[in-house]
C-alpha cells in the first residue's frame, strides 16, 4: 500500500552562504524523499529560504542593500547549491515570497481567535548605536545562573532558558554596544498551558531521535514559557490585527510554518487538498540540525495546537548533532568554514554526499578533515564500488564485446540482495542513514571479494561457462548497488541506471543476459593527495 509522506526540511537563514554543517544536517532529507519516491510513496519534500528576522535586517545594513536584495542574493545561492548537490525538493521557496506571507496571516489569524494568545506588554532589547530592536540572540550578555557568557534566549553552558533582559551586562551582539530596553505591548502565546499536550507529544515520539527527546524533555522540566508572537520589526510579516499594523509577526512563529504553507504549493501543483497531507493517515518527517530540536519539538507544535484545526503533529524528529571542522568549531562570524557554494565547484556532489552520510553527526558530533574526506573518498568510493563497477564491466566490454553473458542469478545471491533491499529500507526509515549506507558497502567489499576469489582473468581461459557465470552475477551486483544507492549516491546510481535502463523501483532488478552494455565511463576520480594540505592551509581564522 502507498503511504503518503511529507519530509520538512530545515530553513536556513538567508543572510550568509551555506556551510557543510548545513549539508550535513538536511542531507537525510533528501535521502528519505529519493527512498519513499522509490517505494511508490506519494512524496512531498518541501523547505525554503528563511528570510526575514533581525539577521537578514543586519546584515542588510551592513552592506547598505535592502532586506529583501540580500535575502533574494542568497535564496538563489542556496537553490543553485541544493540543485548541485542533487537535492530533490517537490518546492524549495522562501519566506519572503507572498503565497507564504498569505498563509501565515490567514494562520495567525485564526491563531490569536484562540485563548491561549493574550496582550502583554514586555521590555525588548533595542540598540540605539544600530537603531534596531533585536531578537533575543541577538543580546549577548552573562548568565544570572553560572555566570558564564549567554544569549538572549538561552545560555549553551548550563542550559538555562533566559529572556533577554535577565543577562547581566547585554550587549548588542553585532556592534557589542551597550542595550537599552523599551516597552512595547505585544501578542503572546501560552506555551505554559500547552505543556501537558507536548508533555504527551514527545512521550509519544518513537521515532524521534534521542538528542530529540532529550532537549525537549529538559525544556519541559525547566517549565515551558509563553513566548511573545509579534515584534517591533520592520522586515517581516504585518500582523494581521488592529492596532499591531506596524510590527511583524516574530519570525519563530512564521518559519516554521513554511512546511504548511510550501505543502500547500505544491498539493496546488498537483490538484490535490494540501488538507490531506495533515490529516491522520500521513508521515511526517522534519530534518535539522541539533540548534532547531525545540523549534520542531515545541514551537511547531504549540502553533499547530493553538490554531485549533486539527493539524498533523511532528511524528519523526531527524535531528543531527554538530559538525566540527579541523577540531575546531566552525565560525561564520571568524570565517572558519567550508562553504557549500565553493566545495561544489571543486568536488564530486556524490563524493560530498557519502561523506556525509557515511561520517556524518548522525548520532554524536562529528569532525570533518580533509584528511579523512580524501581518504574516504579514494579508499570507499573509488577504490572499492567504483573499482568494483568498472572493472567488471570493462571485462565485459573487452573480453565478450560488451554483451552481458549467460547465466542465472545465484541462488543465494538473490537472497542476498533482497534481504539488503529490507535491511536499508528499514534502517532508512528509523532514521540510520550511516548503517544503512554503510552496510551497503559492506556488501560491495564482498563483491570484491567475491569477483578475486573467481578470478575471471584466470577461469576466461581455463573455464569459460564459470567465467560467464561470475560476470553475469557481477551485472546483477552492480545494477542493484545502482538502486540502493540512489538516494545516497544519486549522480553515479543514475549513470548505471541509465546503462542498464533501469527503473526506480525498491525492488531487486535483473539485466537480462545478451544485454549490450553502451560505452562504460569511470565513475570517480582519484583525489589527489595535496589536495589535503591545500584545503586545509586556507582555513584561517578572519
Amino acid at each position: 500500500m502507498n503511504r503518503t509522506i511529507l519530509i520538512g526540511g530545515a530553513w536556513p537563514y538567508a543572510n550568509g552562504s551555506l556551510h557543510i554543517g548545513h549539508i550535513a544536517a538536511l542531507l537525510p532529507g533528501d535521502v528519505l524523499a529519493r527512498y519513499h519516491r522509490a517505494c511508490g510513496d506519494r512524496v512531498t519534500f518541501v523547505s525554503g529560504s528563511d528570510c526575514h528576522g533581525t539577521p537578514v535586517a543586519i546584515r542588510a545594513k551592513k552592506e547598505g542593500r535592502s532586506p529583501q536584495k540580500i535575502s533574494d542574493f542568497y535564496h538563489e545561492e542556496f537553490e543553485r547549491c541544493f540543485d548541485r548537490l542533487g537535492f530533490s525538493y517537490d518546492c524549495y521557496t522562501k519566506t519572503s515570497d507572498e503565497r507564504h506571507k498569505k498563509f501565515v496571516q490567514e494562520f495567525h489569524e485564526r491563531l490569536y481567535q484562540s485563548d491561549l494568545v493574550y496582550e502583554k506588554e514586555t521590555p525588548q532589547a533595542f540598540c540605539e548605536h544600530c537603531q534596531s530592536f533585536l531578537a533575543d540572540r541577538f543580546v549577548t550578555g552573562i548568565c544570572p545562573k553560572c555566570k558564564k557568557e549567554a544569549r538572549g534566549d538561552q545560555c549553551d553552558d548550563c542550559g538555562a532558558v533566559l529572556e533577554p533582559e535577565n543577562l547581566l551586562y547585554p550587549v548588542c551582539a553585532v556592534c557589542n554596544s551597550a542595550v537599552v530596553f523599551k516597552k512595547s505591548k505585544h501578542l503572546y502565546i501560552a506555551i505554559s498551558k500547552l505543556e501537558k499536550a507536548l508533555s504527551a507529544l514527545v512521550d509519544a515520539g518513537v521515532s524521534w531521535r534521542k538528542n530529540a527527546v532529550a532537549f525537549t524533555k529538559r525544556y519541559l522540566e525547566e517549565g515551558l514559557r509563553d513566548r511573545a508572537l509579534t515584534r517591533d520589526l520592520n522586515w517581516g510579516i504585518r500582523v494581521p490585527k488592529a492596532g499591531y499594523e506596524e510590527k511583524s509577526i516574530y519570525i519563530w512563529a512564521e518559519n516554521v510554518l513554511g512546511y504548511l504553507s510550501a505543502s500547500k504549493i505544491v498539493s496546488e501543483e498537483r490538484g490535490i487538498d494540501y488538507k490531506a497531507l495533515w490529516g491522520e493517515d500521513v508521515k511526517h518527517y522534519y530534518v535539522h540540525g541539533k540548534d532547531n530540536i525545540p523549534f520542531h519539538t515545541i514551537i511547531l507544535p504549540a502553533l499547530l495546537l493553538a490554531n485549533g484545526e486539527g493539524w498533523h503533529l511532528p511524528e519523526q524528529i531527524v535531528s543531527s548533532e554538530y559538525l566540527t571542522l579541523e577540531g575546531r568549531k566552525i565560525s561564520t562570524s571568524k570565517n572558519y568554514a567550508i562553504w557549500v557554494k565553493d566545495i561544489i565547484e571543486t568536488y564530486d556532489p556524490d563524493s560530498i554526499r557519502y561523506y556525509f552520510l557515511a561520517n556524518g553527526p548522525e548520532k554524536k558530533d562529528a569532525d570533518f578533515s580533509w584528511r579523512e574526506y580524501v581518504n574516504s573518498h579514494n579508499g570507499e568510493l573509488l577504490g572499492a564500488y567504483g573499482n568494483f563497477v568498472n572493472r567488471s564491466l570493462l571485462f565485459i566490454k573487452k573480453y565478450w564485446n560488451g554483451i552481458v553473458p549467460e547465466a542465472i542469478i545465484d541462488a543465494e545471491l538473490l537472497h542476498r540482495i533482497r534481504d539488503l533491499y529490507h535491511t536499508t529500507g528499514s534502517l532508512i526509515e528509523r532514521g540510520a542513514f550511516k548503517d544503512a549506507v554503510n552496510g551497503i558497502f559492506e556488501f560491495i567489499r564482498w563483491a570484491n571479494k567475491y569477483f578475486d576469489t573467481c578470478a575471471p582473468w584466470i577461469t576466461r581461459i581455463s573455464d569459460e561457462a564459470a567465467c560467464r557465470n561470475t560476470l553475469y552475477q557481477c551485472v546483477q551486483i552492480i545494477a542493484n548497488l545502482a538502486v540502493l544507492l540512489k538516494p545516497f549516491l544519486p549522480f553515479s546510481s543514475e549513470k548505471i541506471c541509465h546503462w542498464f535502463q533501469l527503473g526506480e523501483a525498491w525492488q531487486v532488478h535483473e539485466v537480462c543476459a545478451g544485454y549490450l552494455l553502451p560505452e562504460i565511463e569511470i565513475l570517480f576520480e582519484r583525489i589527489d593527495k595535496r589536495v589535503i594540505e591545500e584545503e586545509t592551509t586556507k582555513l584561517v581564522y578572519s
